[in-house]
């Protein structure tokens, strides 16, 4: 088996809003679309994001998943820090600021407008690695 692409498919209430936000604030372009679906990807990587608007005639347990309660979008970036000061230049808000965790990350944390969470994640060597 050879993986060529991973693609995160999120049912969102509305896919415009989103969409336009991982437009103008992550670098994704629209590469597909059709009534009531969007594809997204950026020219640096084969990772993907599917946007599909939620039939609003369904209720939420109709739903082929569960929502999003559990779920984040993680995009590791080569600088959180520069990232992070270009996101709240753009008016987003980061919850949190920057965090370091003890298995060596750097990490911020925001959301689009249909509460999506999106992780940008800096890779660093853990406190006292060598």
């Amino acid at each position: 088996m050879n993986v060529v692409t991973v693609k995160v498919s999120l049912t969102v209430e509305d896919m415009g809003a989103s969409s336009r936000f991982f437009t103008t604030h992550l670098d994704f372009r629209e590469v597909e679309s059709a009534e009531g679906y969007v594809c997204l990807r950026r020219d640096d990587t084969a990772a993907e994001i599917a946007l599909s608007e939620r039939d609003l005639e369904l209720p939420p347990r109709a739903w082929r998943g569960q929502g999003l309660a559990d779920l984040a979008v993680t995009l590791t970036v080569t600088d959180v820090a520069a990232a992070y000061e270009r996101l709240r230049r753009e008016g987003v808000v980061v919850n949190g600021g920057i965090r370091r965790e003890p298995w060596g990350e750097r990490v911020i944390q925001l959301a689009d407008p249909n509460g999506v969470v999106v992780r940008l994640t800096e890779w660093v060597p853990p406190a006292g690695a060598h």
